[in-house]
């Protein structure tokens, strides 16, 4: 029996993603096309089932770009409640923490201005902001294919089937998918997105740039007593849990009507394959500075998400014919300043002026040149500059790393005479297990420590079960022969929800479970794989996590 052909859409231009980066070039591609009295057709596809369910970030956010794009956005009533009070920056050891004097703290530290947010919020108002100028908004639909011309130019894409059973064929709920053709396609699918990672292979974007690097980001939302809120209050930390060459910190951001955001992010290009993010977060929430925060509280949300942190040297080239990369899909994240959302909302910006010139004049699926050029004039290319050599510090070590970042941001101002790079993918770090010593972490107390089921939980997370293994393998005798006989599985740590388990057969033979029902979306597994066996792609659209307040 044939399947239905699949439909089509026409639009000027089609954005991949709707949080902030893909949100703000739909809204300055109206704000341009109103002013010069055009029309151009926008639509946003995002794979969450409302705009802002996959959202997740700390989060401080600096409102300049945010100003740019909408300068009223006071009187429209962006949720930027709580601006930032005090900063706070300890360096902790196991049962000690020390704080650096305010005066000592470079100014990639200093968040006076910035505001803490839900980046979550904030991204459902700009969707609401993009629907009021005539932005078409398709949540729930996840792009699964990118569509090329006959001269190899991207021309669209083509969102993903529902309705198809686990084995792959069409059910009786079957729906084929629907192609959206553009004249410039917006790819701003967030941190090593599905179409992004294709596309960045296909047209060799990362030649002649370090290889990328990436971080987890684990954040739980906690309602806390009243006695101990500060609003305004932000804590970073670095140093316990992790060890001296592991890169990674924590944030602690007091906001709201009694609400704590607590996170950690660790770097991906991790040693230790029996290291577990999820767990170094749970055990960094017991640290004497910490505990007290959370007791008499309530846990209210969790997620995890990757986050591109390779910065200026690991940017990939922009642009492609027919399309462009904002956002984190390129990696606009300032790791010194742990903040994204102001430079994902400026590069989208960016990327919308040059194709609304294009559009104007008439041309199609060529190259948008105009918007690297602009970034590279822009403050945002300044401040990565500035920022350039912050991830690379900390494969010295983390003594080196804190002295130099000092050096470069505090005694420098970011007026630095040297580069540093990197050769080596995050995949690539990960050690033989024989060789690094075990962690062995605490069982979680269920008040304050978790465990990895109980916190999907609250992440709202869902899939239909009877569809294809989102989570896909090249080669599914890998885990067992090479990963977990070299590296002690170490995908069953790496992931923060309980997707990958190693169990016995009837045999008492190992073999990988998948739980795809448990994904959050992270992407970690994509990235951290050492064998890179793992392929993630888009599920059913509408499912995954369903973000709350995060």
């Amino acid at each position: 029996m044939s399947q239905p052909e699949r439909e089509a859409m026409e639009y000027d231009v089609v954005v991949v993603g709707g949080g902030p980066a893909g949100l703000a070039t739909a809204i300055r591609l109206k704000q341009l096309a109103a002013d010069k009295n055009r029309e151009i057709s926008v639509c946003v596809l995002d794979k969450g089932g409302e705009i802002g369910a996959h959202i997740l970030s700390g989060a401080v956010m600096d409102p300049r770009a945010l100003t740019e794009l909408i300068p009223d956005w006071k009187e429209k009533g962006a949720p930027l409640d709580t601006p930032v009070q005090e900063d706070k920056f300890l360096f902790l050891t196991k049962h000690k923490a020390q704080a650096t004097p305010n005066w000592l703290l470079p100014p990639c530290f200093q968040n006076h201005g910035n505001y803490i947010v839900s980046l979550g919020n904030v991204t459902r108002w700009l969707g609401e902001q993009a629907e009021a100028v005539g932005v078409d908004i398709f949540p729930g639909f996840a792009a699964a294919e990118v569509l090329y011309a006959d001269n190899g130019a991207v021309r669209g894409v083509a969102t993903g089937d529902v309705g198809v059973g686990r084995d792959g064929q069409p059910g009786p709920q079957y729906q084929p998918g629907m192609e959206l053709h553009a004249r410039y396609t917006v790819f701003a699918e967030g941190s090593r997105g599905q179409l992004g990672r294709q596309l960045i292979q296909r047209f060799k974007l990362d030649a002649d740039r370090d290889p990328q690097s990436y971080g987890i980001g684990i954040k739980e939302l906690w309602e806390v007593d009243p006695a101990k809120h500060q609003p305004g209050l932000v804590i970073h930390t670095a140093g316990w849990p992790l060890d001296a060459d592991t890169y990674g910190g924590s944030f602690l951001y007091h906001y709201g009507e009694n609400l704590v955001a607590v996170g950690m992010v660790v770097g991906l290009d991790y040693a230790n394959p029996w290291l577990s993010p999820f767990e170094e977060f749970q055990r960094y929430k017991t640290h004497p500075a910490i505990r007290p925060t959370f007791e008499g509280g309530k846990r209210i949300g969790y997620g995890a998400r990757a986050i591109t942190a390779g910065g200026l040297l690991s940017l990939p080239k922009l642009t492609f014919p027919g399309g462009v990369l904002v956002g984190c899909e390129a990696g606009f994240l300032n790791a010194s300043r742990i903040k994204g959302s102001h430079a994902a909302l400026k590069s989208g910006m960016m990327a919308a002026e040059a194709a609304f010139d294009a559009l104007v004049a008439d041309r199609q699926h060529d190259e948008l040149s105009a918007y690297p050029a602009a970034f590279e004039r822009s403050w945002l290319h300044e401040e990565l500059h500035k920022a350039r050599n912050f991830k690379q510090w900390f494969k010295k070590g983390q003594t080196v790393a804190v002295l130099m970042t000092g050096v470069e941001q505090w005694l420098l101002r970011g007026k630095i005479p040297w580069t540093l790079h990197r050769t080596k993918a995050d995949h690539e770090c990960l050690q033989p297990a024989v060789s690094c010593a075990r962690i062995d972490y605490p069982k979680p107390d269920g008040k304050l420590t978790f465990d990895r089921l109980s916190s999907v939980f609250l992440s709202n997370t869902n899939h239909e079960e009877d569809q294809p293994i989102h989570l896909t393998l090249k080669d599914p005798t890998v885990p067992v022969e090479i990963n977990l006989a070299r590296f002690g599985g170490p995908e069953a740590r790496y992931c923060p929800a309980a997707v990958y388990e190693f169990v016995k057969d009837d045999n008492g033979a190992d073999r990988l479970q998948i739980n795809a029902q448990n994904c959050v979306h992270c992407k970690t597994c994509d990235i951290k794989d050492p064998t890179q066996n793992i392929v993630w792609v888009a599920p059913q659209g509408g499912e995954g996590p369903v973000y709350t307040g995060l």
